[in-house]
């Protein structure tokens, strides 16, 4: 048995974080068999995702299996993993109710968090699957993370939680993942779907007719091509994504879920949303935190280039300072909103120098 802090620092390294254009979710890799294991729910519908970890910074990986059945999904690893700490897949026929049990994942954002709790129930048969209940907090974007014994070893992939209710948390067992994985490997690097019907592996290259399972006839649709793509995002989410690429960003690897995205400019770190309730895009760049002396002299300045700036203020959230700028959605065009984010991009990197070197700001506190 080892402790909860221990495998808390054992998984940190191997969890990795996942966003697509619609939302987050948690991933865990597997060196026997360089995957990452995550849920089909978190990149259901795209070829590839935006990942990150301690160990990697954000790049696009590649979806090589889906099983919408199982809820289960296998991303290649952008770069080499294997040098990372083994993770081992336990035992779960000699998993008991009572058991303690440790839920890893990003839960809301919060990168890494961990939650410990017990198995409420070994065996919960859900819409004809066994699951494992747990009372361990899980919470949105801690999907695909994994579920953790008292050994260290994963027993589960954390899969959903029943709305409303108190902790009613439920993984897929380590069995199906298992299953998955050994049905997988023989094709490994392919693109593949598990038929939900007949649990066959399904390819491109062996559709019938292009369109169907060639072992049952059941239907199976492939996530479109990147290059086939029409219009992955449409209206000002476009707009936007249009602007960060004239800008040199990449679209994919800036977007952070839903209507939003996250860029770097020099030491600035820029947050952009999009609200389409109330009709306004949203720029935040986030400088430094408040000195330790000379909160005065800061405040001065600040309010000063509040009243020379035109379209962009400061604030403070907290300690730290953020130069903001907002535009009603039907007012921006690619050419008008090209040329605003370029401003605050600049403005952003030249604000967070001068009140770094001249006022001692303090850098903004990162997660390592």
């Amino acid at each position: 048995m080892i402790s909860v802090q221990e495998t808390i620092e054992k998984y940190q390294s191997a969890i990795v974080q996942i966003a697509t254009k619609s939302g987050t979710g948690t991933g865990f890799y597997l060196q026997d068999y360089d995957l990452i294991v995550t849920n089909n729910h978190v990149v259901k519908g795209n070829r590839f995702v935006t990942v990150k970890s301690k160990t990697m910074q954000k790049r696009l990986a590649q979806v090589l299996f889906a099983d919408e059945k199982y809820d289960l999904a296998f991303l290649q690893p952008p770069i080499n993993m294997k040098d990372l700490p083994p993770i081992k897949m336990g035992d779960y026929i000699s998993l008991k109710d009572g058991d303690m049990v440790i839920a890893i994942g990003h839960p809301y954002g919060l990168n890494y968090t961990a939650t410990q709790g017990v198995v409420s129930r070994v065996e919960r048969v859900q819409q004809g699957l066994k699951y494992i209940q747990i009372d361990a907090a899980i919470n949105p974007g801690n999907s695909g993370g994994p579920l953790v014994d008292e050994d260290g070893e994963v027993i589960g992939v954390n899969t959903f939680i029943i709305k409303g209710g108190d902790n009613l948390g439920f993984a897929l067992p380590v069995s199906y993942l298992r299953e998955a994985l050994d049905q997988y490997m023989p094709i490994y690097g392919e693109v593949s779907i598990r038929c939900p019907s007949c649990s066959t592996m399904v390819t491109e290259q062996n559709l019938d007719a292009g369109k169907y399972c060639p072992n049952c006839g059941t239907k199976i649709e492939f996530p479109k091509k990147p290059e086939d793509e029409d219009a992955p995002v449409s209206g000002i989410a476009k707009t936007i994504e249009d602007i960060l690429e004239k800008l040199g960003y990449s679209k994919e690897l800036s977007r952070t879920g839903n209507n939003r995205w996250e860029v770097e400019e020099g030491t600035a770190k820029i947050r952009i949303s999009y609200n389409p309730d109330n009709y306004f895009i949203i720029c935040d760049a986030f400088l430094c935190r408040l000195p330790k002396q000379g909160i005065k002299e800061v405040y001065q300045y600040l309010l000063t280039e509040n009243y020379l700036s035109r379209g962009k203020f400061f604030s403070l959230h907290g300690d730290t300072i953020v130069l903001s700028s907002l535009i009603y959605d039907l007012d921006m065009t690619t050419e008008s909103g090209e040329s605003m984010f370029r401003r605050l991009f600049r403005k952003a990197d030249y604000y967070d120098n001068v009140l770094a070197n001249k006022y001692h700001c303090q850098p903004i506190l990162e997660e390592q």
